[in-house]
């Protein structure tokens, strides 16, 4: 479903090339809930936004779907993008001058939904997720729990592929975050969603039955195979 070829991503710094990135060699699975970890700077969240299409490699090859990515215009990418990856933050990244049914309605606005179909596929995300009464709220007046939750929902409406999340419980308490990773296995196997977690917790990395370990813009096989044994 993803194929990572090579995946190289640099800054410049003066003179200096400073990678973020160093020949990614990745394949995802249709259906696969996968954990990447990594200290601080290893590349985690530079990965997720390639993936994503947030960002460009500036070398490698990048398949999505049998679709060259690598070989795409902007607009093209942003298509697929649209129409197949929902996106979870850890800042949540919701419009603060928006109510929680206009932040989850957002992304259908941009796929020419008609107004009495957007109404109900919004209507299923609060209902599913029990959010009902929240819906004329503004971001502001919502736990951190609930905008996560939102969030989700906002991900989730248009019924990405894949959702791409980046350290999703990062700023939720123990038990809010326990719920949010609990969703997760949920779509991932009622729904048969593909998650791809960025996480520093090792707990909510065991969630996923595939982890990926990065260090220093590489991946470090070494820290795989101990992670394997130990389990």
């Amino acid at each position: 479903m993803i194929k990572l070829k090579n995946i190289t991503k640099w800054v410049n710094n003066g003179n200096n090339r400073v990678f973020l990135l160093k020949d990614i060699n990745l394949q995802f699975n249709e259906g696969e809930f996968i954990s990447i970890m990594g200290p601080s700077g290893s590349g985690k969240s530079t990965l997720l936004n390639v993936i994503g299409m947030i960002d460009d490699a500036d070398e490698g090859e990048y398949h999505f779907l049998d679709q060259a990515v690598h070989e795409m215009k902007e607009k093209q990418r942003a298509l697929l993008y649209k129409q197949h990856i929902g996106f979870v933050f850890q800042a949540y990244h919701l419009i603060d001058e928006l109510t929680v049914y206009e932040n989850i309605e957002t992304p259908l606005l941009y796929q020419n939904i008609k107004s009495s179909d957007r109404k109900a596929m919004v209507a299923d995300m609060l209902d599913r997720f029990n959010i009902v009464g929240k819906k004329d709220l503004f971001p502001n007046q919502l736990s951190g729990g609930q905008q996560q939750l939102v969030g989700i929902a906002r991900a989730l409406i248009g019924a990405p592929t894949v959702i791409l999340a980046d350290e999703p419980t990062g700023n939720l308490n123990s038990k809010q975050g326990e719920e949010i990773m609990e969703l997760f296995r949920e779509l991932n196997e009622k729904d048969g969603v593909t998650i791809i977690q960025v996480t520093h917790s090792e707990k909510n990395a065991a969630y996923g039955n595939r982890i990926i370990h990065l260090l220093d813009g590489r991946v470090d096989h070494h820290a795989m195979e101990q992670y394997t044994k130990t389990v």
